[in-house]
C-alpha cells in the first residue's frame, strides 16, 4: 500500500512505525541479502519508492527514511550496508571572520533604505547567516530538525540580522493545551506547527521598529515561502522567549503568550529539566485552524474572577493540581495534604487527617523528598502562579506588593539549613528563615494570589542545587531580593495584555538606586516605595527639605490603623505605639525630581515624589509623614491620591504574613531540614492567601452567591446554625455566609465593631470544617445530625 501524501516530511516515527511493522520486516531482510546495493543510501531510496515515502511535493522522504533505518538497525531488527563518507553532518559550515558591520543605519526603520529580506538558499549564504547567529546570537547557530526556512535580513547599509524557522517541538504542554488537540491530531498535524527558532537583529542596532518591521515582512511571505518549498503551508508558529527578554517584539506582532516550558528540552530523555524556564508564544498563520483541525475554541489567555474556583470541594485541585512534581501521584498527595491542612489551618497534618493514615504519611514522603527531587517551591508553587495570573488578567490594576518577614525557629537548634536571624536575651544565636514575598493585590485591595516567595539561600555547606558552592549567591546584598521580585514581576507583565498596569509597591528597604535604575530597564512595570534616604539632590536643599518648602497642593482625609509599641531587638529597631486615625486630615505636595545615581557611570533616574503629612498630630504623638517614590507621572491632585492609595494597600502583605504565622502556625513545624520547611512553608502560604480571600470578599462583593466559597454541606450547616442560634442571618449571600463564619470563630457582631478579620475567619473555619464533615457524614449513614453525635 503507497503511502499517503501529507503536508510535510514525513515524521520519523511515523516511517518507524510503518517499516517497523513485522510483516515488512522479512522483505526489507530479504532486500539486503541480496547485496545489490552499492550504498546505503542506494537501499535508502528503494526503501521509499517501494512503500511511497514521499512528501506533498512528490519528493522521496530520504532523510526520515534514513533515520528509520538506522534505528531498526540500532535495535538489531535488520543490518545496513555500509556508508559512503563520514557519518554526521559535523558543524554548520560558517565564514572564517565575521560579517561587516552594517554602515550608517538611520535611527527609525523608515528611513533604511533597501530593506527586504533574502532566503537562504546558496552555500555562501548559509555560511553567512550560521557566522550571524554563532557570533552574534545569544544561542549560538544549531543545526535545525525538520522542515525548515532561513532568511538573511538585507539592506543598503549591510546585513541586519536573520531568522530561522524549523520544525516545532513534539510535545510542549503549553502549546498543547491551548490548541486543544489530542494525542491523535497531534501525531497526524504537528507539521502544521513551525517554531521560530532563530530571530536576531545585530547587536549595536539602535534602529527603532526595526524588530517589529521585519518580523511583520517575515510573516507575511512565510506561508507561500514554506508551501513552494514543502508543498503545504503550515497554520501556526510557536516561538520561546527566555527570561531576560520581554517578548514585546512579539506581541507587538500579535503573538498570544500560552504559558511556559518545563525547561527539560527535546532530548532530555532522563528529565534532567537542564533548560532555561521560556515563554511560550504563538503566532496564527491560518485564521480558520482550529476548524481545519476539528477543536474547541480556547481562550488564550483565560481570565478568573478573585473568588472563583476557591469552594471547600474544588480550590485545592485547582491551585495545586498539576503541579511539576515529576510523578503524577505526588500531584495528588499535594492536592490532598494542601485540602487537608486548609481545613484546621492551625493544626498539624496528624490532627487534620484523622485517621486517614495513608494520607499523613503521604505528606510527610512528599515533604520529604529527597533535595535534588522536582518537589521544588517553585513546582509547589506553580498551579497557583498560574490561576494568579489568570486572576490579574481581569484587574485593571494590580498592586504586586513586596516585602519580607524572618520566620523565627528558635526551638529547633539541630534544623538543618537555618540563618542567624537574631540573639535571644542571653546573646545566643536564633536560626530561622527570611521569607521575601510577592502578593499580588488588586487596585481595591483584594489578594489575587502569591505570585512569588522565596528564601535566602541556605548557608554554609547545606547549600543545594543550582546554587551549591557559590558563596557570592550567599553572601549577594539583600537589596538583590527586591531585584529579583522586580524581575519576576516583569516575567509576569509578558502573560498579559497591555490594558493591565503591574506596579511594584514595596516599603523603605526598597529605598535604594539600584532598584530604580533596574525598574526603568523592565518592561510593564512601575515602581512604588517609601523613601527612606533625605537624598541631595542636583541642587540644594536635600530631597525631604525641598518636598516640605512647597506650597500645600491638595488635602485627603484617610484612616491609619493603630500600632504596638516594639522593643528594640538584634535586627529591627525599636518602634512607638501609635493611636488609629479615623478620617484624619493629611496634606499633599508632589513634584517631579532627578535621582542623582550612586553608580559610576549610570545616569541619574526621573521620579515624581508625592509627599504626605499629617495636618493635625493627637497630641503627644508625631505627625505621621510619607514621601513616596514613584516612576508613575503625578500631574493632579486626583493622581496623587491615587498613588496614596496605592501604597495604602501595602499592608495588605503584612497581613498575609500576620494570617501565616499565627493562623496557619508555619512557625511551629517541626521539619528537621531547611529544605523541608520550604515545602511545608509554600503550602501553608496558598493556605494563608486563601483564608484572606475569605475574610474580604464579604466586604468587597458582598452579593456573590455563597457557593462561590462554599460547598453544600458547608451552607446547610451555616443555615442551621444560625437558626438554632437566633443570629437572624440566612447565608443566602457571600458576606451572611462569611459573616457566621466569623461569629463561629469568635466574632461578636456589634453594632460599633469593624468587620470581622482574618484571626476570627481562621477559627470559624476551623470549626467549620469539623461541623460539616459531621454533616456529610451524617448524609452518607442516613441519620440526623443529632442522632449521629447522640451514637
Amino acid at each position: 500500500q503507497p503511502w499517503p501524501i501529507c503536508r510535510g516530511m514525513m515524521i520519523q516515527n511515523q516511517i518507524l512505525r510503518t517499516l517497523g511493522a513485522s510483516a515488512l520486516r522479512p522483505s526489507l531482510s530479504e532486500k539486503l541479502r541480496g547485496g545489490r546495493y552499492a550504498s546505503r543510501r542506494a537501499f535508502v531510496l528503494d526503501v521509499c519508492e517501494t512503500y511511497g515515502f514521499r512528501n506533498a511535493l512528490g519528493e522521496l522522504q530520504e532523510a526520515g527514511c534514513t533515520q528509520a533505518l538506522v534505528e531498526l538497525e540500532r535495535r538489531g531488527r535488520i543490518v545496513l550496508p555500509d556508508c559512503c563518507g563520514h557519518g554526521g553532518h559535523g558543524k554548520p559550515v560558517c565564514l572564517d571572520a565575521p560579517v561587516p558591520a552594517p554602515r550608517f543605519v538611520p535611527s527609525v526603520v523608515e528611513d533604511v533604505r533597501g530593506l527586504a529580506l533574502e532566503t537562504v538558499v546558496t552555500r555562501s549564504q548559509r555560511a553567512i547567516w550560521n557566522t550571524l547567529m554563532d557570533r552574534e546570537h545569544p544561542r549560538g547557530t544549531t543545526t535545525f530538525a525538520g522542515c525548515q526556512v532561513r532568511y538573511l535580513v538585507v539592506s543598503s547599509h549591510g546585513f541586519l540580522g536573520g531568522l530561522g524557522f524549523s520544525a516545532s517541538a513534539l510535545r510542549l504542554r503549553a502549546r498543547d493545551e491551548w490548541m486543544a488537540w489530542d494525542a491523535d491530531k497531534r501525531a497526524r498535524h504537528l507539521s502544521c506547527v513551525i517554531c521560530l527558532s532563530r530571530f536576531l537583529i545585530r547587536p549595536g542596532l539602535e534602529c527603532r521598529n526595526l524588530a517589529s518591521k521585519v518580523l511583520g515582512l517575515t510573516l507575511r511571505r512565510l506561508g507561500g515561502d514554506f508551501e513552494d518549498r514543502y508543498g503545504y503551508r503550515p497554520w501556526l508558529v510557536e516561538s520561546f522567549v527566555g527570561p531576560e527578554w520581554d517578548g514585546a517584539v512579539l506581541k507587538a506582532a500579535n503573538f498570544i503568550p500560552v504559558g511556559y516550558t518545563s525547561g527539560r528540552g527535546r532530548n532530555d530523555r532522563t528529565n534532567d529539566r537542564a533548560e532555561t524556564v521560556k515563554a511560550v508564544y504563538m503566532y496564527e498563520l491560518e485564521p480558520n485552524w482550529r476548524r481545519r483541525l476539528g477543536v474547541p475554541n480556547v481562550e488564550a489567555q483565560p481570565r478568573l474572577a478573585p473568588g472563583e474556583g476557591l469552594d471547600s470541594a474544588v480550590w485545592a485541585r485547582n491551585e495545586f493540581g498539576g503541579a511539576a512534581l515529576g510523578d503524577a501521584r505526588l500531584q495528588e498527595r499535594l492536592v490532598k495534604s494542601a485540602s487537608l491542612l486548609a481545613q484546621a489551618p492551625q493544626r498539624s497534618i496528624s490532627g487534620c487527617a484523622q485517621r486517614d493514615r495513608a494520607a499523613i504519611d503521604g505528606w510527610y514522603r512528599l515533604i520529604d523528598k529527597p533535595e535534588d527531587s522536582a518537589v521544588t517551591c517553585e513546582a509547589i508553587l506553580g498551579p497557583h502562579r498560574n490561576r494568579t495570573i489568570q486572576r490579574m488578567r481581569a484587574q485593571d490594576v494590580v498592586l504586586c506588593v513586596q516585602d519580607g518577614s524572618d520566620l523565627r525557629f528558635a526551638t529547633r537548634p539541630a534544623c538543618k539549613g537555618l540563618s542567624t536571624i537574631g540573639r535571644n536575651q542571653t546573646g545566643a544565636e536564633v536560626g530561622g528563615l527570611h521569607l521575601h514575598a510577592t502578593l499580588a493585590v488588586s487596585g481595591d485591595g483584594l489578594p489575587l494570589g502569591v505570585l512569588r516567595y522565596g528564601f535566602d539561600p541556605i548557608p554554609g555547606e547545606d547549600r543545594v542545587g543550582e546554587n551549591a558552592g557559590n558563596d557570592e549567591v550567599e553572601d549577594r546584598p539583600k537589596t538583590q531580593r527586591w531585584i529579583d521580585g522586580l524581575h519576576d514581576i516583569s516575567r509576569a507583565a509578558q502573560e498579559l495584555s497591555n490594558r493591565t498596569q503591574l506596579l511594584s509597591v514595596m516599603d523603605r528597604e526598597a529605598d535604594f538606586f539600584g532598584l530604580f535604575d533596574e525598574a526603568r530597564r523592565l518592561h510593564g512595570v512601575e515602581v512604588l516605595v517609601r523613601a527612606k534616604h533625605d537624598r541631595c539632590l542636583a541642587e540644594a536643599p536635600k530631597l525631604f527639605a525641598r518636598m516640605r518648602s512647597g506650597p500645600v497642593q491638595a488635602d485627603v482625609r484617610f484612616t491609619v490603623d493603630p500600632q504596638k509599641h516594639r522593643e528594640k531587638s538584634s535586627r529591627k529597631k525599636a518602634r512607638p505605639a501609635r493611636q488609629a486615625r479615623i478620617q484624619a486630615l493629611f496634606q499633599l505636595r508632589w513634584r517631579s525630581v532627578e535621582l542623582p545615581s550612586t553608580i559610576e557611570g549610570v545616569d541619574p533616574v526621573r521620579m515624581s515624589v508625592v509627599h504626605i503629612v499629617e495636618a493635625h498630630p493627637p497630641e503627644g504623638e508625631k505627625a505621621i509623614e510619607w514621601f513616596l517614590l514613584t516612576s508613575l507621572d503625578v500631574a493632579t491632585a486626583a493622581d496623587a491620591e491615587r498613588v496614596l492609595g496605592y501604597y495604602l494597600k501595602r499592608w495588605r502583605i503584612e497581613e498575609f504574613f500576620r494570617v501565616l504565622k499565627s493562623g496557619c502556625k508555619v512557625q511551629e513545624l517541626r521539619f528537621q531540614n531547611a529544605i523541608r520547611l520550604h515545602r511545608a512553608v509554600s503550602v501553608n502560604a496558598v493556605i494563608a492567601w486563601r483564608i484572606m480571600v475569605m475574610t474580604l470578599l464579604g466586604r468587597e462583593v458582598p452579593d456573590l452567591p455563597p457557593e462561590v466559597m462554599f460547598t453544600d454541606d458547608e451552607l446547610t450547616f451555616l443555615n442551621d446554625y444560625s437558626q438554632d442560634s437566633s443570629l437572624n442571618i440566612a447565608p443566602t449571600n457571600l458576606r451572611n455566609a462569611i459573616l457566621i463564619v466569623a461569629i463561629l470563630g469568635g466574632y461578636r457582631n456589634r453594632k460599633q465593631d469593624p468587620p470581622p478579620g482574618n484571626e476570627a475567619m481562621w477559627h470559624g473555619y476551623t470549626y467549620l470544617a469539623a461541623a460539616s464533615y459531621a454533616y456529610g457524614l451524617a448524609s452518607r449513614v442516613r441519620m440526623r445530625p443529632e442522632q449521629l453525635v447522640a451514637t
